[in-house]
């Protein structure tokens, strides 16, 4: 017989230890249910009293902590790490949760934003897969509260505080394994010299963008002097090679229906043809040390990336990426490219969590309550990104749409599209129609649907199926 499909609760939550079994149980229960109903706050969530009053007091418990919930989560997404054969990226970002009108939290909690607003720090390091094109999970979060720090505060006394923000960095990273196969990819906050030489050291692989134009030296066996600047540098390397790249872009409309009405946003796409250039370099340590690290300089290769003709009234194009994978070839240099290219996952994940999620509707009033909501929820977020990806996988029009949806969900929506059941739907046309319960034109030259239009799907989905439960129970 089949194994029966786990649920999105069971994946991620069973066996976390919340201090009793009855909790333990409880609360992938708890997460199936706002899975149906991932928006809006939590009496929406969770319509029956019964449920929310349990989501209530499992969160007042002593033993359920942010760690205690998560963990179950974490350690999937490390294994999955810990057991590719092939190139995994784990992408890490922070983005600010505010509970600034929380006003019994907003007191513990640390400025965000201009100094004006309170919350926490979210570090979130997402796992992909890009050979498959899916997310596949939190391997860290850490809520981070910015402290007050006097003004008077020496530069060798901030290196020392532990709270300093810059180690987020190395503390959202601190459990992934020691693996060629796990690139990290980072953006431009990410480009310190304490995290550039740790991750070097760290045993995996590392895509980053350049923010600083740090001194360096050509080279890494016999570095040639004198000493350059980085960026002035790259930027005089001939190019190696070419690609191209879509470019999606906010603009104004220019078209105002309407006197007194608003300019909407539309966005715009285009192709950007892109020139690639590449070198090993040594970036030298900074003279008076912003961060814990050592006077040795980091090997690394130097990747640009850029657009030599960009048209009128457009951004130009320009990447130049740090790496620690060797950079030999044209097909090198684009395989970093792509990694970056990942890295906008992560703004989806914040999106979702916030939008999709409606994390910072969170109406407790003690920290120690609100942070293992927080990721909940935030797990509870993937779960709309992992909607997209289904449809996107290179096996999704061959593997069975059973394999990760129950039988009800995929009868219902295929009587709703095609007037009688399919059972033996791919998970290609689950998507594809549940895209078009959400609202998606359908149009194969357009982009495949993204999460939100598919979420918009999946909350009328539960709708129907709970209508059809009731039709069958009240037959019976």
């Amino acid at each position: 017989m089949a194994e029966p499909v786990l649920s999105f609760g069971e994946r991620n939550f069973a066996g976390a230890e919340l201090g009793d079994q009855r909790r333990s149980d409880r609360l992938p229960q708890l997460v199936d249910e706002m899975q149906r109903h991932p928006g809006g706050s939590l009496p929406e969530k969770l319509p029956r009293q019964a449920d929310l009053d349990a989501f209530y007091r499992l969160c007042d418990a002593e033993d359920v902590t942010h760690a205690a919930v998560m963990e179950p989560h974490r350690q999937r997404s490390l294994q999955y790490l810990q057991t590719c054969d092939h190139f995994v990226l784990s992408i890490s970002d922070a983005s600010e949760l505010d509970y600034t009108t929380r006003t019994t939290v907003a007191a513990e909690l640390g400025q965000i934003g201009k100094g004006t607003r309170r919350g926490f720090i979210a570090q979130n390091t997402l796992v992909v897969d890009p050979s498959l094109g899916i997310v596949v999970g939190l391997a860290n979060q850490v809520l981070h509260i910015r402290p007050k720090v006097s003004k008077s505060e020496k530069a060798a006394e901030s290196r020392q505080r532990e709270s300093r923000e810059s180690r987020l960095w190395i503390r959202g990273t601190a459990d992934l394994p020691a693996r060629r196969e796990v690139v990290g990819v980072y953006d431009r906050g990410a480009d310190t010299f304490e995290f550039l030489e740790h991750e070097v050291n760290s045993g995996r692989t590392f895509v980053l963008r350049s923010a600083y134009d740090r001194c360096v030296q050509v080279g890494h066996t016999s570095p040639t002097l004198p000493t350059q600047h980085l960026q002035s540098y790259v930027r005089s390397l001939v190019p190696q090679g070419e690609c191209e790249l879509a470019i999606e872009q906010k603009l104004k409309s220019t078209q105002v229906k309407r006197k007194g009405k608003r300019r909407q946003w539309v966005r715009t796409r285009r192709i950007a043809r892109l020139k690639v250039a590449w070198a090993a370099i040594q970036i030298l340590a900074p003279h008076e040390k912003k961060g814990d690290h050592g006077n040795a300089p980091v090997p690394v290769w130097i990747v640009r990336i850029w657009e030599p003709a960009t048209p009128a009234n457009e951004e130009p194009v320009e990447w130049i990426l740090i790496t620690n994978h060797p950079v030999e070839t044209v097909q090198t240099a684009l395989l970093i490219k792509s990694w970056y290219e990942w890295r906008w996952t992560i703004e989806e994940l914040h999106k979702a969590m916030k939008t999709g999620c409606a994390i910072e509707d969170l109406q407790f009033r003690d920290v120690d309550r609100l942070e293992p909501a927080i990721g909940i929820l935030s797990i509870l977020a993937l779960s709309l990104l992992m909607l997209r990806d289904a449809g996107r996988n290179p096996e999704a029009k061959t593997r069975p749409a059973s394999d990760q949806y129950a039988e009800d969900y995929v009868r219902v929506l295929s009587l709703w599209r095609h007037r009688h059941s399919r059972l033996n739907w791919s998970l290609y046309d689950f998507s594809m129609a549940l895209a078009r319960l959400g609202g998606h034109q359908g149009n194969p030259s357009r982009k495949p649907p993204g999460w939100i239009v598919l979420w918009r799907g999946w909350e009328k989905l539960q709708l129907m199926v709970a209508g059809a439960t009731i039709d069958r129970y009240a037959l019976n």
